[in-house]
Protein backbone atom coordinates (compact mmCIF):
# COMPACT_ATOMS: atom_id res chain seq x y z
CA UNK A 1 0.00 0.00 0.00
CA UNK A 2 1.40 3.02 -1.11
CA UNK A 3 -0.03 5.33 1.50
CA UNK A 4 1.58 3.22 3.79
CA UNK A 5 5.04 3.62 2.53
CA UNK A 6 4.20 7.70 2.60
CA UNK A 7 3.05 7.50 6.37
CA UNK A 8 5.82 5.51 7.46
CA UNK A 9 8.19 8.00 5.60
CA UNK A 10 6.43 10.71 7.46
CA UNK A 11 6.64 9.15 10.52
CA UNK A 12 10.04 8.05 10.41
CA UNK A 13 11.42 12.10 9.53
CA UNK A 14 9.21 12.58 12.34
CA UNK A 15 10.89 10.43 14.78
CA UNK A 16 14.58 11.83 13.51
CA UNK A 17 13.16 15.49 13.79
CA UNK A 18 10.79 15.70 16.18
CA UNK A 19 9.82 18.97 15.28
CA UNK A 20 5.78 18.48 15.43
CA UNK A 21 5.91 16.56 18.29
CA UNK A 22 8.38 18.47 20.10
CA UNK A 23 5.91 22.05 18.89
CA UNK A 24 3.14 20.09 20.40
CA UNK A 25 4.60 19.08 23.49
CA UNK A 26 5.94 22.63 24.80
CA UNK A 27 2.72 24.25 23.52
CA UNK A 28 0.44 22.07 25.56
CA UNK A 29 2.91 22.21 28.79
CA UNK A 30 3.26 25.94 28.58
CA UNK A 31 -0.76 26.46 28.05
CA UNK A 32 -1.24 23.96 30.91
CA UNK A 33 0.94 25.93 32.94
CA UNK A 34 -0.73 28.96 32.28
CA UNK A 35 -4.11 28.05 32.70
CA UNK A 36 -3.01 26.50 36.39
CA UNK A 37 -1.06 29.74 37.36
CA UNK A 38 -4.15 31.77 36.34
CA UNK A 39 -6.67 29.95 37.98
CA UNK A 40 -4.40 29.21 41.52
CA UNK A 41 -6.35 28.32 44.32
CA UNK A 42 -9.37 29.18 42.94
CA UNK A 43 -12.67 26.58 42.24
CA UNK A 44 -13.08 26.43 38.95
CA UNK A 45 -16.79 24.72 37.72
CA UNK A 46 -16.98 21.37 35.57
CA UNK A 47 -17.71 23.20 32.65
CA UNK A 48 -15.43 25.59 32.56
CA UNK A 49 -12.76 22.67 32.35
CA UNK A 50 -14.88 21.35 29.59
CA UNK A 51 -14.30 23.97 27.87
CA UNK A 52 -10.65 24.56 28.79
CA UNK A 53 -9.58 21.30 27.44
CA UNK A 54 -11.02 21.57 23.70
CA UNK A 55 -9.68 25.31 23.72
CA UNK A 56 -6.20 23.90 24.33
CA UNK A 57 -6.73 21.64 22.19
CA UNK A 58 -7.58 23.61 19.24
CA UNK A 59 -4.90 25.63 19.68
CA UNK A 60 -2.23 22.67 19.57
CA UNK A 61 -3.45 21.54 16.72
CA UNK A 62 -2.58 24.44 14.87
CA UNK A 63 0.54 24.78 16.60
CA UNK A 64 1.94 21.09 15.68
CA UNK A 65 -0.46 19.79 12.57
CA UNK A 66 0.64 22.82 10.04
CA UNK A 67 3.16 20.93 8.53
CA UNK A 68 1.74 18.21 7.01
CA UNK A 69 2.62 19.52 3.28
CA UNK A 70 5.03 22.39 4.43
CA UNK A 71 7.54 19.97 5.12
CA UNK A 72 7.13 18.95 1.27
CA UNK A 73 7.35 22.19 -0.20
CA UNK A 74 10.53 23.10 2.13
CA UNK A 75 12.21 19.54 1.24
CA UNK A 76 11.40 19.84 -2.72
CA UNK A 77 9.62 16.82 -3.12
CA UNK A 78 6.52 17.74 -3.62
CA UNK A 79 6.63 16.87 -7.61
CA UNK A 80 8.78 14.07 -6.90
CA UNK A 81 5.23 12.95 -5.08
CA UNK A 82 3.24 14.48 -7.52
CA UNK A 83 4.78 11.56 -10.39
CA UNK A 84 5.21 8.26 -8.28
CA UNK A 85 1.89 8.81 -6.00
CA UNK A 86 -1.39 9.56 -6.97
CA UNK A 87 -3.16 12.68 -5.20
CA UNK A 88 -5.99 10.16 -2.92
CA UNK A 89 -2.57 8.25 -2.07
CA UNK A 90 -0.69 11.25 -0.92
CA UNK A 91 -3.92 12.58 1.22
CA UNK A 92 -4.08 9.22 2.72
CA UNK A 93 -0.82 8.79 3.90
CA UNK A 94 -0.94 12.41 5.04
CA UNK A 95 -4.33 12.32 7.23
CA UNK A 96 -3.09 9.01 8.52
CA UNK A 97 -0.17 10.22 9.86
CA UNK A 98 -2.28 13.26 11.12
CA UNK A 99 -4.90 10.88 12.61
CA UNK A 100 -1.74 9.38 14.67
CA UNK A 101 -0.46 12.34 16.09
CA UNK A 102 -4.18 14.02 16.60
CA UNK A 103 -4.82 10.78 19.28
CA UNK A 104 -1.82 10.82 20.45
CA UNK A 105 -1.31 14.51 21.66
CA UNK A 106 -5.15 15.14 22.64
CA UNK A 107 -4.92 11.15 24.79
CA UNK A 108 -1.76 13.12 26.28
CA UNK A 109 -3.87 16.45 26.82
CA UNK A 110 -6.96 14.77 28.33
CA UNK A 111 -4.49 12.65 30.81
CA UNK A 112 -2.92 15.59 32.11
CA UNK A 113 -6.63 17.52 32.66
CA UNK A 114 -7.51 14.20 34.77
CA UNK A 115 -4.49 14.76 36.60
CA UNK A 116 -4.66 18.09 37.46
CA UNK A 117 -7.99 19.86 37.58
CA UNK A 118 -10.07 18.22 40.22
CA UNK A 119 -13.32 19.87 38.66
CA UNK A 120 -12.49 17.74 35.59
CA UNK A 121 -15.09 15.04 36.34
CA UNK A 122 -16.47 13.05 33.53
CA UNK A 123 -20.06 10.69 34.81
CA UNK A 124 -20.51 9.08 30.96
CA UNK A 125 -17.40 7.72 29.43
CA UNK A 126 -19.41 6.41 26.49
CA UNK A 127 -20.58 10.07 25.35
CA UNK A 128 -17.15 11.26 26.08
CA UNK A 129 -15.23 8.12 24.34
CA UNK A 130 -17.29 8.66 21.11
CA UNK A 131 -17.51 12.39 21.30
CA UNK A 132 -13.58 12.43 21.65
CA UNK A 133 -12.72 9.70 19.23
CA UNK A 134 -15.57 11.27 16.13
CA UNK A 135 -13.94 14.79 16.92
CA UNK A 136 -10.40 13.63 16.81
CA UNK A 137 -10.88 12.41 13.20
CA UNK A 138 -12.86 15.34 12.44
CA UNK A 139 -9.81 17.60 13.80
CA UNK A 140 -7.27 15.61 11.39
CA UNK A 141 -9.25 15.56 8.05
CA UNK A 142 -9.89 19.45 8.59
CA UNK A 143 -6.19 20.47 9.72
CA UNK A 144 -4.89 18.03 6.57
CA UNK A 145 -6.83 19.35 4.17
CA UNK A 146 -5.82 22.98 5.62
CA UNK A 147 -2.39 22.28 5.69
CA UNK A 148 -2.52 21.40 1.66
CA UNK A 149 -4.01 24.47 0.83
CA UNK A 150 -1.37 27.10 2.61
CA UNK A 151 1.57 24.90 1.16
CA UNK A 152 1.32 26.95 -1.52
CA UNK A 153 0.81 29.91 -0.06
CA UNK A 154 3.71 32.18 0.77
CA UNK A 155 2.78 33.33 4.35
CA UNK A 156 2.11 29.97 5.64
CA UNK A 157 2.51 30.61 9.46
CA UNK A 158 -0.24 32.91 9.40
CA UNK A 159 -2.80 31.53 7.09
CA UNK A 160 -3.21 28.58 8.79
CA UNK A 161 -5.10 29.67 11.89
CA UNK A 162 -7.10 32.22 9.64
CA UNK A 163 -8.88 29.13 7.76
CA UNK A 164 -8.74 26.69 10.22
CA UNK A 165 -10.83 28.70 12.96
CA UNK A 166 -13.89 29.09 10.81
CA UNK A 167 -13.83 25.35 9.63
CA UNK A 168 -12.96 23.86 12.87
CA UNK A 169 -15.62 26.00 14.60
CA UNK A 170 -18.94 23.97 14.46
CA UNK A 171 -17.02 20.76 15.13
CA UNK A 172 -15.60 22.78 18.48
CA UNK A 173 -18.51 23.94 19.48
CA UNK A 174 -20.32 20.29 19.10
CA UNK A 175 -17.56 19.04 21.07
CA UNK A 176 -18.13 21.66 23.78
CA UNK A 177 -21.68 20.40 24.48
CA UNK A 178 -20.93 16.60 24.34
CA UNK A 179 -18.21 17.58 27.12
CA UNK A 180 -20.82 18.87 29.01
CA UNK A 181 -23.64 15.98 28.79
CA UNK A 182 -21.02 13.40 29.29
CA UNK A 183 -20.09 15.90 32.93
CA UNK A 184 -24.06 15.67 33.62
CA UNK A 185 -24.40 12.09 33.08
CA UNK A 186 -26.28 12.26 29.90
CA UNK A 187 -25.65 8.59 28.03
CA UNK A 188 -24.69 8.12 24.29
CA UNK A 189 -28.44 7.36 23.92
CA UNK A 190 -29.67 10.44 24.89
CA UNK A 191 -26.96 12.39 22.98
CA UNK A 192 -27.75 10.87 19.67
CA UNK A 193 -28.42 14.00 17.63
CA UNK A 194 -25.31 16.17 18.92
CA UNK A 195 -22.68 12.55 17.67
CA UNK A 196 -24.84 12.52 14.35
CA UNK A 197 -23.35 16.08 13.68
CA UNK A 198 -19.87 14.92 14.65
CA UNK A 199 -19.97 12.10 12.15
CA UNK A 200 -22.09 14.26 9.33
CA UNK A 201 -19.40 16.33 9.81
CA UNK A 202 -16.42 14.04 9.59
CA UNK A 203 -18.19 12.45 6.24
CA UNK A 204 -18.85 15.84 4.97
CA UNK A 205 -14.74 16.81 5.21
CA UNK A 206 -13.87 13.74 4.44
CA UNK A 207 -15.56 13.94 1.11
CA UNK A 208 -14.42 17.23 0.21
CA UNK A 209 -11.10 16.59 1.19
CA UNK A 210 -10.89 13.20 -1.37
CA UNK A 211 -12.69 15.82 -4.05
CA UNK A 212 -10.82 19.17 -4.20
CA UNK A 213 -7.36 17.74 -3.08
CA UNK A 214 -6.46 16.70 -6.70
CA UNK A 215 -6.99 20.36 -8.07
CA UNK A 216 -5.16 21.57 -4.46
CA UNK A 217 -2.27 18.90 -5.20
CA UNK A 218 -1.77 19.70 -8.73
CA UNK A 219 -2.52 23.36 -8.72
Amino acid sequence: MKFYALFKKDWQSELRTRYAINALAMFILVTISVILFSVGNENISEYLTGGLLWVVIFFSAMSGLSRAFVSEEERGTTFTLQLIAKPSTVFTGKLTFNILLVFLMNIAITILFFLLFDSFIIKAFDTFFAAFVLGNFGIAISSTMIAAIISKASSKGTLYPVLSFPILLPLILTLLELTKFAMDGQVVADSLVELAVLLSYDVIMLTAAYMLFDFIWKD
